[in-house]
């Protein structure tokens, strides 16, 4: 097993000082918006085994299947096929949406056909990949995840008395669902612009009023109003109009798949993605906007967010499992992300030692203790609140506390 050394990535939307108090360091006064665990490309972790630092992808690439069992090798290639982070929003991510599977090996495959070179501002497909992505709160986080009803949209909507919106209200009450949905996204995002920020505006001052009046949609208002603060006039803040608003509380998750339209707005947890950079971008942001390439990705579906709490499985409750692993299932198998909350004086718990995994030590202190191998003495890693650690497929680990620790490996 390896303490993890990670890289903090400090993009503009970012808090400047949760990941530093969750750390325990002092803030540098710039963004930090994520920490990175894993062995991406972009921030590989680094272990220290010792002859020096070397990047976790490198240690990976020089043995695959010592490092990821051949098992995960065989059915996700020789890397690690998930990357976790600590990801910390002080003001609203682009309003985005990942491919599945196949979209992604089309679209990355047509782009390198015509030579658009993988760094280009206007490239959508960076790999091959997808990338569905779960979020689990630490701290109350505010978000953006699907399509509303179309009627309710179209009340929101309506309720805000801006002229330029009563052509979208009609739309959504006069089609069927999925087609209301794809015509007002469109016509959002391929408005004049200067129109559309006069609409924006418009909408923004409305949203203020309503917010601050309460009823049941008053939070939505105040958040629709806060979006507008940050990206005056992006059309994105009407699209954001078309999702839902939720609210995760510490402990809670939202699993997000592919063509489900969402953005990350405000405060600290943990994240969790198949290794891809593939995203498609719907506003809020003045990086590039493919729209008919959008268009063909997004879930034109509405639906209520599915937000998840951590559960023992059903095949570990009937098996009388009490080694006190809480899972957020979800139907992929490149990640699986579980939790032990462990109370002071709690026995070591033994860890799954097939697949390749990494702690993370999200509060308190966890101590991992590994077998001796050859008659030699146990190994010991002691992680502190924010700390984490690679454990390569076979080694077998416990894991005694108190503290509270997340688990990611590969689904089963």
């Amino acid at each position: 097993m390896d303490r993890l050394v990670n890289t903090v990535r400090p993009y503009a939307w970012g808090s400047a000082t949760a990941i530093a108090e969750l750390l325990g360091t002092e803030p540098t006064g710039e963004p930090q918006a994520e920490l990175w665990m894993g062995a991406h490309p972009g921030a590989p972790s680094r272990v220290d085994r010792g002859e020096g630092p070397v990047a976790l992808s490198d240690v990976i690439a020089a043995d695959p299947e010592g490092e990821l069992g051949p098992d995960a090798v065989g059915r996700f290639g020789p890397r690690l096929p998930f990357l976790l982070k600590l990801l910390a929003a002080a003001s609203p991510l682009s309003l985005q949406v990942h491919p599945d599977l196949a979209q992604a090996e089309v679209g990355f495959a047509d782009e390198e056909a015509r030579g658009v070179p993988v760094d280009a501002a206007h490239r959508n497909y960076k790999d091959a990949n997808h990338k569905p992505e779960l979020i689990c709160a630490l701290t109350p986080f505010d978000g953006l995840c699907g399509f509303r009803d179309a009627d309710e949209a179209a009340g929101l909507l309506a309720a805000l008395e801006v002229d330029s919106l009563k052509p979208y209200v009609d739309i959504l009450h006069a089609h069927p669902e999925s087609h209301a949905l794809r015509e007002v996204l469109t016509a959002v995002l391929t408005a004049d612009r200067e129109a559309m920020a006069d609409t924006v505006h418009q909408a923004a001052t409305a949203a203020e009023r309503l917010g601050a009046q309460g009823g049941p949609h008053a939070p939505a208002y105040r958040v629709y109003a806060s979006i507008a603060r940050h990206y005056p006039g992006d059309p994105g803040v009407i699209a954001a109009m078309l999702l839902n608003y939720v609210r995760l509380q510490p402990g809670e998750a939202l699993y997000l798949g592919a063509g489900v339209p969402h953005a990350y707005l405000d405060g600290l947890g943990v994240e969790i993605m198949a290794n891809s950079d593939n995203v498609l971008r719907c506003g809020l942001t003045p990086k590039h906007i493919d729209v008919p390439e959008l268009l063909r990705v997004v879930r034109f579906e509405s639906e209520a967010p599915g937000v998840l709490r951590p559960t023992v499985t059903s095949a570990a409750a009937a098996a009388g499992d009490s080694s006190g692993e809480e899972v957020y299932t979800t139907p992929i198998d490149e990640f699986r992300l579980s939790r032990y909350v462990l109370a002071e004086g709690t026995g070591p718990r033994p860890l799954p030692s097939r697949p390749p995994q990494i702690l993370l030590c999200a509060s308190g202190t966890a101590v991992l203790r590994g077998e001796g191998g050859d008659g030699g003495e146990a190994a010991e890693l002691r992680l502190e609140q924010g700390e984490s650690a690679f454990v390569p497929a076979g080694e077998a680990v416990a894991l005694s506390g108190p503290g509270t620790v997340f688990r990611a490996t590969v689904a089963a």
